[in-house]
Protein backbone atom coordinates (compact mmCIF):
# COMPACT_ATOMS: atom_id res chain seq x y z
CA UNK A 1 0.00 0.00 0.00
CA UNK A 2 1.17 3.85 -0.91
CA UNK A 3 2.21 5.43 1.80
CA UNK A 4 -0.09 8.34 3.37
CA UNK A 5 2.55 10.94 3.78
CA UNK A 6 3.65 13.30 0.65
CA UNK A 7 6.30 15.67 -0.05
CA UNK A 8 5.59 19.35 -0.50
CA UNK A 9 6.83 18.90 -3.89
CA UNK A 10 5.54 16.22 -4.71
CA UNK A 11 6.52 14.32 -7.68
CA UNK A 12 2.66 13.11 -8.73
CA UNK A 13 2.21 17.36 -8.73
CA UNK A 14 5.31 18.04 -10.41
CA UNK A 15 3.50 19.04 -13.34
CA UNK A 16 1.66 21.57 -11.48
CA UNK A 17 4.25 23.03 -9.19
CA UNK A 18 6.57 23.76 -12.25
CA UNK A 19 4.47 25.79 -14.14
CA UNK A 20 2.74 27.95 -10.43
CA UNK A 21 5.07 27.97 -8.23
CA UNK A 22 2.98 29.60 -5.73
CA UNK A 23 0.41 26.79 -5.75
CA UNK A 24 2.41 24.42 -3.41
CA UNK A 25 2.20 26.17 -0.44
CA UNK A 26 -1.08 28.28 -0.58
CA UNK A 27 -2.58 24.42 -1.02
CA UNK A 28 -0.81 23.65 2.19
CA UNK A 29 -2.98 25.13 4.62
CA UNK A 30 -6.31 23.44 2.91
CA UNK A 31 -7.04 20.64 3.62
CA UNK A 32 -6.86 17.39 2.18
CA UNK A 33 -9.41 15.19 0.58
CA UNK A 34 -9.97 11.79 -0.38
CA UNK A 35 -11.95 10.22 -2.05
CA UNK A 36 -14.03 6.79 -3.13
CA UNK A 37 -11.95 7.01 -6.38
CA UNK A 38 -8.60 7.42 -4.78
CA UNK A 39 -9.29 4.81 -2.50
CA UNK A 40 -9.40 2.59 -4.90
CA UNK A 41 -6.24 3.51 -6.74
CA UNK A 42 -5.00 2.61 -3.68
CA UNK A 43 -6.00 -1.08 -2.90
CA UNK A 44 -5.51 -1.35 -6.98
CA UNK A 45 -2.17 -0.91 -6.43
CA UNK A 46 -1.55 -3.37 -3.22
CA UNK A 47 -3.19 -5.74 -5.36
CA UNK A 48 -0.39 -4.84 -8.37
CA UNK A 49 1.98 -5.36 -5.50
CA UNK A 50 1.35 -8.15 -4.52
CA UNK A 51 1.07 -9.96 -8.14
CA UNK A 52 4.52 -8.15 -8.94
CA UNK A 53 5.74 -10.18 -5.78
CA UNK A 54 4.49 -13.38 -6.36
CA UNK A 55 6.07 -13.10 -10.30
CA UNK A 56 9.12 -11.74 -9.57
CA UNK A 57 10.16 -12.83 -6.07
CA UNK A 58 9.53 -15.84 -4.21
CA UNK A 59 6.23 -16.56 -2.53
CA UNK A 60 3.98 -19.37 -1.43
CA UNK A 61 0.80 -19.88 -3.29
CA UNK A 62 -0.81 -20.01 0.01
CA UNK A 63 0.73 -16.68 1.21
CA UNK A 64 -0.42 -15.26 -2.23
CA UNK A 65 -3.91 -16.49 -1.66
CA UNK A 66 -4.36 -15.53 1.66
CA UNK A 67 -3.03 -12.17 0.88
CA UNK A 68 -5.15 -11.76 -2.13
CA UNK A 69 -8.57 -12.94 -0.55
CA UNK A 70 -7.78 -10.21 2.35
CA UNK A 71 -7.74 -7.46 -0.11
CA UNK A 72 -10.32 -8.34 -2.12
CA UNK A 73 -12.83 -8.34 1.21
CA UNK A 74 -12.31 -4.20 0.55
CA UNK A 75 -15.60 -2.88 -0.30
CA UNK A 76 -14.48 -1.63 -2.94
CA UNK A 77 -12.58 -4.32 -4.47
CA UNK A 78 -14.25 -5.30 -8.02
CA UNK A 79 -13.02 -7.76 -10.61
CA UNK A 80 -11.90 -5.56 -13.11
CA UNK A 81 -9.04 -5.22 -10.60
CA UNK A 82 -8.19 -8.31 -11.18
CA UNK A 83 -8.38 -7.83 -14.61
CA UNK A 84 -6.14 -4.49 -14.84
CA UNK A 85 -3.70 -5.66 -12.30
CA UNK A 86 -3.18 -8.66 -14.62
CA UNK A 87 -2.40 -6.73 -17.73
CA UNK A 88 0.01 -4.56 -16.24
CA UNK A 89 1.90 -7.32 -14.80
CA UNK A 90 2.32 -8.87 -18.55
CA UNK A 91 3.32 -5.37 -19.73
CA UNK A 92 6.02 -5.81 -16.71
CA UNK A 93 6.78 -9.47 -18.22
CA UNK A 94 7.44 -7.94 -21.29
CA UNK A 95 9.73 -5.38 -19.78
CA UNK A 96 11.75 -7.87 -18.16
CA UNK A 97 12.48 -9.65 -21.64
CA UNK A 98 13.40 -6.73 -23.08
CA UNK A 99 16.82 -7.86 -20.98
CA UNK A 100 19.78 -9.95 -21.99
CA UNK A 101 19.52 -11.55 -18.30
CA UNK A 102 17.30 -11.76 -15.84
CA UNK A 103 16.92 -8.14 -13.96
CA UNK A 104 16.37 -6.69 -10.64
CA UNK A 105 12.15 -6.05 -9.85
CA UNK A 106 11.03 -4.33 -6.81
CA UNK A 107 7.90 -3.48 -6.46
CA UNK A 108 6.62 0.18 -4.25
CA UNK A 109 9.80 1.48 -3.60
CA UNK A 110 10.45 4.32 -1.95
CA UNK A 111 13.32 7.16 -3.08
CA UNK A 112 14.57 10.34 -2.44
CA UNK A 113 15.00 12.98 -4.97
CA UNK A 114 15.83 15.86 -2.66
CA UNK A 115 18.94 16.50 -4.15
CA UNK A 116 16.86 18.10 -6.94
CA UNK A 117 14.13 18.86 -5.21
CA UNK A 118 14.06 20.18 -1.27
CA UNK A 119 12.76 17.58 1.01
CA UNK A 120 12.00 15.73 -2.43
CA UNK A 121 10.52 11.91 -1.57
CA UNK A 122 7.77 9.55 -3.68
CA UNK A 123 7.13 5.62 -4.68
CA UNK A 124 7.97 4.15 -7.70
CA UNK A 125 5.11 1.25 -8.40
CA UNK A 126 7.94 -0.95 -9.87
CA UNK A 127 11.61 -0.65 -10.73
CA UNK A 128 13.34 -2.99 -12.86
CA UNK A 129 16.78 -2.81 -12.72
CA UNK A 130 19.34 -5.10 -15.55
CA UNK A 131 22.44 -3.93 -17.79
CA UNK A 132 22.76 -0.79 -18.99
CA UNK A 133 19.13 0.29 -18.62
CA UNK A 134 16.65 1.16 -15.40
CA UNK A 135 13.39 1.15 -15.90
CA UNK A 136 10.36 2.41 -13.76
CA UNK A 137 6.93 1.57 -13.77
CA UNK A 138 3.58 3.86 -13.07
CA UNK A 139 0.16 2.13 -12.72
CA UNK A 140 -2.53 4.49 -13.07
CA UNK A 141 -5.87 2.49 -12.11
CA UNK A 142 -8.15 5.90 -13.00
CA UNK A 143 -9.82 6.26 -16.40
CA UNK A 144 -10.30 9.57 -16.66
CA UNK A 145 -7.56 11.23 -18.94
CA UNK A 146 -4.04 9.32 -20.24
CA UNK A 147 -1.32 10.73 -18.99
CA UNK A 148 2.19 10.16 -21.26
CA UNK A 149 5.29 8.79 -19.67
CA UNK A 150 7.33 11.01 -22.47
CA UNK A 151 8.60 13.86 -20.85
CA UNK A 152 6.68 13.51 -17.63
CA UNK A 153 8.22 15.19 -14.79
CA UNK A 154 6.57 13.01 -11.91
CA UNK A 155 8.53 9.81 -13.80
CA UNK A 156 11.42 11.98 -14.55
CA UNK A 157 11.89 12.81 -10.69
CA UNK A 158 11.10 8.93 -9.80
CA UNK A 159 13.92 7.94 -12.12
CA UNK A 160 16.71 10.44 -10.25
CA UNK A 161 15.31 9.20 -7.06
CA UNK A 162 15.61 5.59 -8.05
CA UNK A 163 19.45 6.12 -9.59
CA UNK A 164 20.48 7.69 -6.52
CA UNK A 165 19.17 4.58 -4.32
CA UNK A 166 20.74 2.07 -6.39
CA UNK A 167 24.04 3.59 -7.40
CA UNK A 168 25.98 1.95 -4.39
CA UNK A 169 25.38 -1.44 -6.12
CA UNK A 170 24.90 -0.40 -9.93
CA UNK A 171 27.64 2.45 -9.68
CA UNK A 172 28.10 3.80 -13.58
CA UNK A 173 27.05 0.74 -14.97
CA UNK A 174 22.99 2.12 -15.47
CA UNK A 175 23.71 4.50 -18.97
CA UNK A 176 19.58 4.94 -19.81
CA UNK A 177 16.22 4.98 -18.13
CA UNK A 178 13.20 3.66 -19.60
CA UNK A 179 9.94 5.34 -18.21
CA UNK A 180 6.58 3.87 -18.81
CA UNK A 181 2.74 4.43 -17.60
CA UNK A 182 0.18 2.06 -17.97
CA UNK A 183 -3.04 2.84 -17.99
CA UNK A 184 -4.77 -0.36 -18.28
CA UNK A 185 -8.65 0.73 -17.82
CA UNK A 186 -7.72 3.51 -20.47
CA UNK A 187 -5.43 0.43 -22.67
CA UNK A 188 -3.01 3.44 -22.77
CA UNK A 189 0.28 2.60 -22.69
CA UNK A 190 3.71 5.36 -23.28
CA UNK A 191 7.02 4.42 -22.52
CA UNK A 192 10.06 7.39 -22.46
CA UNK A 193 13.49 6.18 -22.99
CA UNK A 194 16.17 8.90 -22.14
CA UNK A 195 20.44 8.86 -21.17
CA UNK A 196 21.46 8.65 -17.73
CA UNK A 197 23.14 12.21 -18.97
CA UNK A 198 20.02 13.61 -20.34
CA UNK A 199 17.76 12.88 -17.25
CA UNK A 200 20.47 14.91 -15.11
CA UNK A 201 20.97 17.61 -17.23
CA UNK A 202 17.23 18.17 -16.96
CA UNK A 203 17.12 17.59 -13.05
CA UNK A 204 20.01 20.36 -12.61
CA UNK A 205 17.28 22.56 -15.05
CA UNK A 206 14.24 22.56 -12.56
CA UNK A 207 16.95 23.29 -8.91
CA UNK A 208 16.03 26.56 -9.46
CA UNK A 209 12.08 26.04 -10.13
CA UNK A 210 12.05 23.92 -6.85
CA UNK A 211 13.60 26.37 -4.83
CA UNK A 212 11.37 28.93 -5.81
CA UNK A 213 7.77 26.35 -5.44
CA UNK A 214 9.52 25.31 -1.87
CA UNK A 215 9.97 29.02 -0.46
CA UNK A 216 6.14 30.11 -2.07
CA UNK A 217 7.72 32.30 -4.35
CA UNK A 218 6.77 33.14 -7.79
CA UNK A 219 3.09 34.28 -9.32
CA UNK A 220 0.07 31.93 -9.45
CA UNK A 221 -0.15 30.62 -13.25
CA UNK A 222 -3.08 28.84 -14.04
CA UNK A 223 -3.75 26.29 -16.44
CA UNK A 224 -4.96 22.71 -17.57
CA UNK A 225 -2.55 21.60 -14.29
CA UNK A 226 -5.09 23.27 -12.16
CA UNK A 227 -7.47 20.17 -11.90
CA UNK A 228 -6.08 18.99 -9.12
CA UNK A 229 -5.04 21.73 -7.40
CA UNK A 230 -6.91 22.12 -3.89
CA UNK A 231 -6.80 25.56 -3.58
CA UNK A 232 -8.21 26.72 -7.17
CA UNK A 233 -11.67 27.15 -6.04
CA UNK A 234 -10.40 30.34 -3.80
CA UNK A 235 -7.39 30.96 -6.38
CA UNK A 236 -7.97 35.09 -7.46
CA UNK A 237 -5.88 34.04 -10.73
CA UNK A 238 -7.36 31.33 -11.91
CA UNK A 239 -10.81 32.85 -11.73
CA UNK A 240 -9.73 36.09 -13.89
CA UNK A 241 -8.72 33.95 -16.35
CA UNK A 242 -12.14 32.20 -16.81
CA UNK A 243 -13.67 34.78 -19.43
CA UNK A 244 -17.01 33.86 -18.96
CA UNK A 245 -17.13 34.55 -15.53
CA UNK A 246 -15.05 38.18 -15.98
CA UNK A 247 -18.13 39.87 -14.53
CA UNK A 248 -18.08 37.66 -11.48
CA UNK A 249 -14.95 37.22 -10.84
CA UNK A 250 -14.35 39.44 -7.69
CA UNK A 251 -17.08 37.36 -6.19
CA UNK A 252 -14.35 34.45 -6.05
CA UNK A 253 -12.77 34.63 -2.48
CA UNK A 254 -8.96 36.06 -3.00
CA UNK A 255 -5.44 33.30 -3.32
CA UNK A 256 -4.79 34.89 0.06
CA UNK A 257 -8.12 33.88 2.32
CA UNK A 258 -7.86 31.34 4.41
CA UNK A 259 -9.76 28.51 5.91
CA UNK A 260 -11.19 30.39 9.19
CA UNK A 261 -11.59 33.57 6.86
CA UNK A 262 -13.96 31.79 4.74
CA UNK A 263 -15.75 30.22 7.07
CA UNK A 264 -16.52 33.62 8.63
CA UNK A 265 -17.62 34.91 5.53
CA UNK A 266 -19.76 32.29 4.85
CA UNK A 267 -21.61 33.05 8.49
CA UNK A 268 -21.75 36.80 7.52
CA UNK A 269 -23.32 35.95 3.86
CA UNK A 270 -26.06 33.90 5.69
CA UNK A 271 -26.78 36.43 8.32
CA UNK A 272 -27.03 38.91 5.46
CA UNK A 273 -29.44 36.50 3.47
CA UNK A 274 -31.40 35.90 6.23
CA UNK A 275 -31.92 39.10 6.89
CA UNK A 276 -33.00 40.25 3.70
CA UNK A 277 -35.70 37.64 4.44
CA UNK A 278 -36.91 39.09 7.10
CA UNK A 279 -36.95 41.86 5.98
CA UNK A 280 -38.66 41.27 2.62
CA UNK A 281 -41.67 39.69 4.93
CA UNK A 282 -42.27 42.44 7.22
CA UNK A 283 -42.46 45.08 4.40
CA UNK A 284 -45.54 42.72 3.08
CA UNK A 285 -46.47 42.78 6.09
CA UNK A 286 -46.77 46.62 6.55
CA UNK A 287 -48.43 46.68 3.21
CA UNK A 288 -50.89 44.68 4.20
CA UNK A 289 -51.87 45.97 7.16
CA UNK A 290 -52.28 49.34 5.80
CA UNK A 291 -54.39 48.33 2.54
CA UNK A 292 -56.23 46.41 5.48
CA UNK A 293 -55.63 42.95 3.96
CA UNK A 294 -53.17 41.29 6.47
CA UNK A 295 -53.36 37.80 6.76
CA UNK A 296 -51.76 35.63 9.36
CA UNK A 297 -52.14 32.79 7.49
CA UNK A 298 -50.28 34.30 4.53
CA UNK A 299 -48.09 35.58 7.37
CA UNK A 300 -46.73 32.34 8.48
CA UNK A 301 -46.58 30.57 5.17
CA UNK A 302 -44.85 33.20 4.14
CA UNK A 303 -42.14 33.44 6.99
CA UNK A 304 -41.74 29.38 6.43
CA UNK A 305 -41.58 29.88 2.34
CA UNK A 306 -38.57 32.61 3.31
CA UNK A 307 -36.86 30.17 5.76
CA UNK A 308 -36.69 27.62 3.68
CA UNK A 309 -35.68 29.39 0.41
CA UNK A 310 -33.02 30.87 2.19
CA UNK A 311 -31.94 27.51 4.16
CA UNK A 312 -31.30 26.25 0.67
CA UNK A 313 -29.22 29.05 -0.79
CA UNK A 314 -26.98 28.63 2.28
CA UNK A 315 -27.15 24.64 2.30
CA UNK A 316 -26.14 24.84 -1.67
CA UNK A 317 -23.07 27.16 -0.74
CA UNK A 318 -21.79 25.75 2.12
CA UNK A 319 -22.08 22.51 -0.38
CA UNK A 320 -19.83 24.24 -3.18
CA UNK A 321 -17.32 24.92 -0.48
CA UNK A 322 -16.91 21.65 1.34
CA UNK A 323 -16.93 19.86 -2.03
CA UNK A 324 -14.78 22.49 -4.31
CA UNK A 325 -13.25 20.34 -6.84
CA UNK A 326 -16.76 19.28 -8.29
CA UNK A 327 -17.16 21.18 -11.72
CA UNK A 328 -20.79 21.58 -12.04
CA UNK A 329 -20.47 23.12 -15.36
CA UNK A 330 -17.67 22.52 -18.36
CA UNK A 331 -17.72 24.30 -21.38
CA UNK A 332 -15.58 24.31 -24.10
CA UNK A 333 -12.89 23.77 -21.74
CA UNK A 334 -14.23 26.59 -19.30
CA UNK A 335 -14.87 25.48 -16.10
CA UNK A 336 -17.17 26.29 -13.16
CA UNK A 337 -16.84 24.28 -10.02
CA UNK A 338 -19.60 23.90 -7.44
CA UNK A 339 -18.02 26.41 -5.26
CA UNK A 340 -18.12 29.54 -7.77
CA UNK A 341 -21.80 28.24 -8.78
CA UNK A 342 -23.14 28.43 -5.21
CA UNK A 343 -21.27 31.75 -4.96
CA UNK A 344 -23.16 32.61 -8.20
CA UNK A 345 -26.53 31.26 -6.90
CA UNK A 346 -25.68 33.13 -3.33
CA UNK A 347 -25.37 36.28 -5.03
CA UNK A 348 -28.22 36.18 -7.42
CA UNK A 349 -30.84 35.15 -4.21
CA UNK A 350 -29.28 38.93 -2.68
CA UNK A 351 -30.36 40.56 -5.66
CA UNK A 352 -33.69 38.67 -6.28
CA UNK A 353 -34.57 39.62 -2.55
CA UNK A 354 -32.90 43.09 -2.34
CA UNK A 355 -35.33 44.02 -5.84
CA UNK A 356 -38.74 43.01 -4.08
CA UNK A 357 -37.25 44.68 -0.93
CA UNK A 358 -36.59 47.84 -2.41
CA UNK A 359 -40.36 47.26 -4.21
CA UNK A 360 -42.24 46.70 -1.32
CA UNK A 361 -40.56 49.49 0.78
CA UNK A 362 -41.00 51.79 -2.20
CA UNK A 363 -44.83 50.92 -2.90
CA UNK A 364 -45.00 51.77 1.43
CA UNK A 365 -43.66 55.35 1.12
CA UNK A 366 -45.55 55.88 -1.59
CA UNK A 367 -49.01 54.66 -0.34
CA UNK A 368 -48.53 56.80 2.78
CA UNK A 369 -47.54 59.92 0.73
CA UNK A 370 -50.55 59.69 -2.46
CA UNK A 371 -52.57 57.70 -0.28
CA UNK A 372 -52.92 54.94 -2.92
CA UNK A 373 -52.81 51.47 -1.78
CA UNK A 374 -49.97 49.56 -2.05
CA UNK A 375 -51.49 46.55 -4.15
CA UNK A 376 -52.88 49.21 -6.56
CA UNK A 377 -49.59 50.61 -6.83
CA UNK A 378 -47.83 47.37 -7.57
CA UNK A 379 -50.77 46.17 -10.46
CA UNK A 380 -49.79 49.81 -11.89
CA UNK A 381 -46.41 48.76 -11.56
CA UNK A 382 -46.49 45.61 -13.60
CA UNK A 383 -49.19 46.71 -15.63
CA UNK A 384 -46.67 49.26 -16.61
CA UNK A 385 -43.46 46.93 -16.75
Amino acid sequence: MPPEKHALLSASSASRWLKCTAAPRFEEHLPERTSEYAEEGRLAHSICELKTLKKFTVMTSRTYTTRLNKLKKDPLYSEEMDKTSDLYIEHLTEQAMLYDSTPTVVAEVQVDFGEYVPEGFGTCDNVMIGGDTLSITDYKHGKGVPVSAVGNPQMRLYALGALKRYAPVFGDAIKQVRMSIDQPRLDSYTTDTITVEELMAWGESIKPIAQKAFSGLGEFAPGDHCRFCRGKAQCRARANTNTALEDFKDCVPAASVSPDAMTTSIIHLAVGLVLLVAVNIVLGSLNALFDGSFDKVKLRNGTIKGIIVAACFIAFYMAGWLNPDIIAIDVDGQTVNLMTASNLALLTAYVLYAKDVFVKLKNLILSKTSGTPPEELAAEQETAE
